[in-house]
């Protein structure tokens, strides 16, 4: 068996694909969901923010 022959047979054969199939696309959802948890995070930072304040600034009636 010659080096090109082995190099065809290795190009065609497709046992594992599937593997690399799921790694690309576990790989897609890990990144999409840090992309959504970058994006959130900072309007979730600047809401806290506000409930802080109103709380901080809003009275408390000790009397019924």
């Amino acid at each position: 068996m010659t080096l090109n022959t082995m190099i065809k047979s290795f190009a065609a054969d497709e046992s594992g694909a599937v593997t690399v199939d799921w790694v690309v696309l576990t790989a897609a959802l890990v990144g999409l969901g840090i992309a959504v948890m970058a994006s959130v995070s900072d309007g979730l930072e600047k809401l806290s923010g506000d409930i802080e304040t109103q709380l901080t600034t809003q009275g408390v009636s000790a009397a019924f």
